[in-house]
């Protein structure tokens, strides 16, 4: 549940999460509350303030970086070995979900979740368990950027294209080409997110 308010933007960077408040907003005890903020720190989502404690950790620029060369690699990966591992059944589902996306353009937090869904069902057909426990780890530091780089129909339509490229490499079964559209899509995706902290700047 803190997960998902974070991913919501509920719960922003730098929001301070005292365990008692924390506590009463999701009807629980302390306890679990507790162990939830261990977890999530272990994953570099909640950091500790002096004189403020548990707080939504904030990322800079150079760790924004780093996350989207290292998604860029590892998306590439799974794409990659999507297009050797996928079966057609879920080359179809891939297909549906970017139909099924082109719909969904004017709704932007619908889109940034289809968005995850996508990329977890490359993972899955990708069929390498390490790979897909660090695309993971990666997941949950996405959560720390919750304004989705979707707001825009120009952003949101670009990305959308560049699924269907990346579908169509994977049904053809082109390793290289699917790991090319793929590095090329989170290429894209940082670029967006870019113009949107110089936005908010």
């Amino acid at each position: 549940m803190l997960l998902e308010a974070i991913e919501a933007g509920q719960l922003p960077p730098g929001t301070r999460l005292p365990e008692t408040e924390l506590a009463k907003r999701f009807a629980v005890s302390r306890t679990p509350i507790r162990e939830a903020l261990k977890r999530l720190e272990t994953h570099g989502l909640v950091a500790h303030e002096p004189h403020h404690g548990a707080v939504v950790a904030t990322l800079d620029y150079s760790q924004i970086t780093e996350m989207y060369l290292m998604r860029e690699v590892l998306e590439g990966t799974s794409a990659h070995l999507a297009a050797i591992h996928a079966t057609t059944v879920e080359i179809e589902l891939l297909r549906e979900m970017v139909a099924r996306d082109r719909q969904r353009l004017m709704v932007p937090d619908q889109l940034a979740r289809t968005n995850r869904r996508f990329h977890q069902q490359i993972r899955n057909s990708a069929r390498n368990r390490y790979l897909s426990s660090m695309l993971e780890n990666l997941r949950l530091s996405l959560a720390l950027l919750a304004q989705t780089t979707l707001g825009s129909k120009e952003r949101a339509e670009q990305s959308i294209d560049e699924h269907e490229k990346i579908v169509d490499r994977i049904a053809a079964r082109d390793p290289d080409g699917a790991e090319q559209a793929a590095r090329a899509h989170i290429r894209g995706a940082f670029r967006a997110r870019i113009l949107l902290l110089q936005a908010a700047n």
